[in-house]
């Protein structure tokens, strides 16, 4: 019966991508990414009001002054807030708000607020990026269902996006460097604001991204993901290992932990869909980091459309090592003074779980940049079909790069009125995206010898 369900599924999933007339390659239209469209494929032009600018390249160099390893100093320090929304007004600005965004209004009506700043399109990305995107978007196609792609390399691989499976792939394959650095430290404080730091220092060899490569090359390993807990101590020495797949209908990711207190090396399968992340404490899953990774097949995904919504966007302040953690972290939220919110264009993606497949959340409504497929907001919704998590993606363009990526992930439970976020690196190294990594290091066996010293 299993079987049988799963083809059923597969059939199902099969049929709507195929049945999207202008899905996959576009060679006639490549035309429009020097013309009407940025070379990712957003719409270059300004909206009618005025309030959202046209894309004139992004950010294309460093802020004056900058040093490599440095936090990155904010490009537009002296923008001042144009208004702020809050629970007294926040109706008036209904219909370019999330769920999420104003049930948080709802559930902390003295505390939560959105400062709204001038749009500034930031996004930009590698020369080379875009080159190889141009190239995708005349052969880039869906293969297995929609988990996966062919004939693309390197850059997004649907700049014309029709439907939702080209988007969350353009968002799962965004550029993100060939050799990654960071600490990913996290928070889960509790309802009174009480907190412990979890520091947890991070490596992404980015196989997809290596200049030269196919999808053919990498073996389907989209990138090796390396995780080590260094505090606190309770938890220190822990380390995850997870060889993240391109294409996991074909060969779900794989993963193992390695347990100080044991000095073994097991398998890890529940790194995966709805399974807690590590040391959560049950406020993020799995597949909420980096807002949606891994496999698609639980759910049922639908491009709902396009509209204009007050996201985070340009967060140097939250960013900023001179932004204290400890000043950060208040209850229920962390400090809207840190959090900057712009006017831009997103699509809207529906994800519904599909009938005989398990998950925590019945729906998910995601939200994309149109400038850089970054997801900026999901609403979770639980069993019974009412929200339940709301999640932001404050993001930043890492300038030196050039890439456009969160810098703080946060998800809130309106149940609990508790939250988790993730990547307060302040007071710590600041990601890197192009360091030296061997493949080497990202074994089990290598896993099992890092893991001892």
């Amino acid at each position: 019966m299993k079987m049988i369900k799963k083809t059923l599924v597969s059939a199902l999933i099969g049929a709507v991508v195929a049945g999207s007339a202008v899905a996959g390659p576009k060679p006639d239209q490549i035309d429009r990414l020097s013309n009407d469209l940025t070379p990712v494929g957003a719409e270059r032009a300004g909206n009618a009001a005025g309030t959202i600018p046209a894309w004139t390249g992004g950010i294309t160099s460093p802020v004056s002054g900058y040093q490599p390893g440095d936090h990155h100093a904010d490009p537009f320090a002296d923008d001042k807030p144009l208004f702020t929304i809050d629970a007294s007004n926040y109706q008036e600005y209904a219909d370019n708000l999330s769920v999420g965004q104003k049930a948080m209004f709802t559930r902390y009506p003295e505390t939560f607020k959105m400062p709204v700043y001038q749009s500034r399109r930031s996004a930009s990305f590698p020369q080379r990026v875009y080159e190889k995107t141009i190239e995708n978007g005349k052969t880039g196609r869906l293969v297995a269902d929609g988990e996966g792609v062919a004939d693309v390399a390197e850059g997004f691989p649907f700049p014309f996006p029709e439907n939702a499976y080209e988007l969350i792939l353009n968002h799962k394959l965004k550029y993100k460097g060939t050799g990654g650095v960071r600490y990913n430290n996290q928070v889960a404080p509790t309802a009174d604001g009480r907190y412990t730091l979890v520091r947890l220092r991070e490596e992404l060899f980015g196989k997809y991204y290596v200049e030269g490569n196919t999808v053919a090359d990498i073996n389907n390993i989209l990138l090796y993901f390396y995780q080590v807990v260094e505090a606190p101590a309770r938890l220190a020495g822990r380390v995850l290992l997870v060889h993240e797949t391109m294409n996991q209908a074909e060969q779900p990711r794989q993963a193992w932990i390695y347990n100080p207190g044991q000095r073994r090396v097991r398998r890890a399968p529940n790194v995966a869909y709805d399974n807690p992340g590590t040391a959560s404490d049950g406020l993020r899953t799995n597949d909420m980091t980096d807002m949606f990774n891994g496999a698609m097949d639980r759910f049922e995904w639908e491009l709902t459309g396009k509209k204009e919504m007050y996201i985070p966007y340009n967060s140097y302040k939250a960013h900023s090592a001179d932004s204290k953690i400890e000043d950060m972290v208040k209850p229920g939220h962390l400090d809207p003074d840190y959090m900057r919110y712009e006017l831009h264009r997103v699509y809207v993606v529906e994800a519904r779980l599909r009938d005989g497949f398990r998950h925590i959340n019945s729906r998910r409504t995601f939200y994309l940049d149109e400038d850089s497929y970054q997801i900026m907001l999901i609403d979770h919704y639980d069993k019974r079909g009412e929200l339940w998590r709301f999640s932001e993606a404050h993001s930043i363009n890492y300038y030196e790069v050039p890439t456009f990526w969160s810098t703080i992930e946060t998800h809130h439970d309106l149940q609990s009125g508790r939250y988790i976020s993730v990547g307060l690196d302040n007071q710590d190294q600041v990601n890197t995206f192009n360091s030296p990594l061997s493949e080497a290091n990202y074994t089990p066996a290598a896993l099992r010898k890092r893991g001892r010293r």
